[in-house]
């Protein structure tokens, strides 16, 4: 019996901001993504994203209140990355959202997952003085994909308001 070379698989490795757009694509219920090319450095762009507790209720009209809680269950998550975090938050919302959400929170990368709803945002330096931002919001339960349409008048426009705090705080 001989030794044969096992065959090399092809290794497909994404940004997180395409990374981001698989899981819209490929989550149950309904999700919506938004993306743009911002005028700011990845490293501002990203400081003001990752400040979950201070500038979510700035920029996602629907929270009104995140508590953070600085670990989860380990194994609760399942990172790539040695430098991500797993968080818990406590999410309060407008519409009565109440909801405790797991965090996986990397440099430029954000999932969050509760029961019934999914978040996230992604970042990626698109050249040094500019920042590709997606911003993902979902429900999770059947028949979300009716409801969706009812509730974007509480939910807005994510994104825009990102990149007006963005200018606000710059």
């Amino acid at each position: 019996m001989t030794d044969t070379p096992m065959p090399q698989w092809p290794v497909a490795d994404f940004d997180p901001v395409r990374r981001l757009h698989v899981i819209a694509a490929t989550a149950p219920g309904a999700a919506r993504i938004g993306e743009a090319v911002l005028d700011a450095p990845f490293e501002r762009v990203w400081a003001l994203a990752q400040d979950l507790g201070r500038t979510m209720p700035l920029w996602i009209p629907d929270v009104r209140r995140v508590q953070l809680v600085h670990s989860a269950p380990s194994g609760s998550l399942r990172t790539a990355s040695l430098r991500t975090a797993s968080l818990q938050a406590r999410i309060h919302g407008r519409t009565r959202l109440r909801a405790t959400f797991g965090i996986d929170l990397a440099p430029g990368w954000c999932l969050m997952q509760s029961r019934l709803v999914l978040g996230g945002m992604a970042a990626r330096p698109e050249t040094d003085r500019t920042t590709r931002f997606a911003f993902l919001g979902g429900l999770r339960f059947p028949g979300a994909r009716l409801l969706a349409p009812a509730l974007r008048p509480f939910t807005g426009d994510p994104l825009a308001r990102f990149v007006a705090l963005l200018d606000d705080e710059g």
